[in-house]
């Protein structure tokens, strides 16, 4: 059995890997890079909208990292993720590489959050309900 400092290192390490991937995808986002500004618009996601889904991921992101928000922020980052997916599958895009994100993302909650993982798989919590 691991010791609880490995797995919250672990749960940190993940989240520094999540933060660096959502802030670089954000930072395109927000200055209108230009090479990702067309490839929005080539599935018709205008500039100024691209700049607001920049901002939701953002405010995820900010809730994920926060402890007491963290729960949260992984719903938000999890729904994200599943827009992302499902705008890929619409224009017959891969989805590996959001998939993967997407799992990613359940993976660290699930360890970061202890009251996640047993809401999620607790048998005699749901046996009480």
């Amino acid at each position: 059995m691991m010791s609880q400092k490995i797995i919250r290192n672990t749960g940190w390490i993940l989240t520094l890997v999540l933060v660096l991937l959502f802030s670089m995808s954000a930072f395109l986002k927000l200055s209108q890079n230009e090479m990702a500004v067309g490839q929005a618009a080539s599935i018709g996601i205008d500039a100024a909208t691209y700049q607001w889904i920049g901002i939701l991921e953002i405010i995820s992101l900010l809730f994920f990292i926060i402890p007491r928000t963290g729960v949260l922020g992984s719903l938000l980052l999890i729904a994200y993720m599943g827009g992302a997916i499902v705008t890929h599958l619409q224009h017959q895009q891969p989805v590996l590489m959001a998939v993967g994100v997407q799992t990613l993302v359940w993976i660290t909650a699930l360890i970061r959050f202890p009251e996640l993982r047993q809401r999620l798989f607790s048998l005699q919590q749901a046996r009480s309900i």
